[in-house]
């Protein structure tokens, strides 16, 4: 007969297990800390000797790393997505700025639509709360919290879809973006009429996701993205106009 005597799992594995979800659902984040040994294990109901061997375990795994006199983090499984020579490829030309907009575009809308459609309503609350802070950090003339709270905001709805594979590939691309792989994101931030448009294209993305409109949600999306392509081409293209000019001024200021 195809039966097999049933044995008791040990505790390590129940925590093991209890930790690989909330790192994989996007609970517990990439250099986050975990509370102490005692704490842990109190959390837990086991003893210290069965959260070690948990964590020696996830340790060996790549997915926990300890700091000397730090503590335990999770590790940084986002950054291993791209190779240093891919990321240094992908920061020296050009046409992947726009590559990533699109890809973007293309995953955000959909990510948009399926929080419309699967986000519980406390996903919804924590998406307009990251908006009602940007709404707050708007006012301020440094845009710097606003960019900030822009990428928090993306995140937040890539969350709200309940797509695992899906919030971890878009946030090992959001982790290049803060590095500056692709752009500066302050950039887009520094004219106030473009300040106004991006706080009102993630205003209509807001009130589509909390209206539960999948459709408005996805558009929204595309909108947005459209927009944010077009504002980069136009940088890049001043960019490189300015570059000529001062090749000119040069010139002229050689010539005497």
């Amino acid at each position: 007969m195809p039966f097999q005597r049933i044995e008791a799992e040990r505790l390590s594995h129940s925590v093991v297990r209890q930790i690989e979800q909330l790192i994989l659902r996007g609970i517990l984040r990439p250099g986050e800390r975990l509370p102490s040994e005692r704490e842990l294990s109190e959390r837990f109901g086991v003893s210290r000797p069965s959260l070690r061997e948990a964590v020696a375990e996830l340790q060996e795994r790549g997915l926990l790393a300890t700091r000397a006199g730090a503590g335990i983090y999770v590790a940084d499984v986002l950054g291993s997505a791209f190779s240093p020579a891919l990321i240094q490829l992908i920061a020296s030309h050009e046409e992947a700025v726009f590559d990533y907009i699109a890809f973007r575009r293309d995953l955000e809308s959909i990510a948009a639509e399926r929080a419309a459609l699967h986000g519980s309503d406390t996903d919804l609350k924590v998406v307009d709360t990251i908006f009602r802070k940007m709404e707050a950090a708007h006012r301020k003339r440094n845009p710097a919290d606003e960019a900030e709270l822009d990428a928090e905001f993306h995140i937040a709805i890539l969350e709200a879809s309940h797509n695992v594979i899906l919030l971890h590939m878009m946030r090992s691309i959001f982790d290049l973006l803060k590095q500056g792989v692709f752009f500066n994101r302050q950039m887009m931030f520094r004219q106030r009429t473009t300040r106004d448009l991006l706080l009102d294209h993630h205003r209509k993305i807001n009130d589509a996701l909390q209206a539960r409109d999948p459709v408005a949600a996805r558009a929204a999306v595309e909108e947005h993205l459209t927009y944010v392509e077009s504002q980069l081409g136009d940088l890049k293209k001043a960019e490189k106009n300015e570059a000529v000019a001062r090749m000119r001024y040069a010139h002229e200021q050689e010539r005497g």
